[in-house]
């Protein structure tokens, strides 16, 4: 009898083990998931940084062009900061 007890632990034990492998492949999936999709949102922003530097460089040039002909001092990022910086 205690043979038979211990093949049925043994079945239940693989059943256990089993069912682990499945939970951890489906958090795996689901992880693979959530890791493409942040992939996404993060080259998306890098794309629309990249547009937006350019665009602030464009700025820039027409400032700086406009302060050389009107005599308005050059506009300085670090020195008009804000004071809560």
């Amino acid at each position: 009898m205690n043979q038979f007890k211990d093949k049925e632990d043994g079945f239940g034990m693989q059943d256990d083990l089993q069912a682990q492998v499945i939970d951890l492949q489906t958090s795996l999936a689901h992880l693979e998931v959530t890791v493409e999709r942040l992939n996404d949102v993060i080259t998306r922003q890098d794309k629309d940084i990249h547009t937006l530097q350019r665009q602030l460089q464009l700025i820039y040039k027409q400032i700086d062009s406009q302060a050389t002909e009107v005599g308005i001092a050059p506009f300085d990022v670090m020195a008009d900061r804000p004071p809560h910086y």
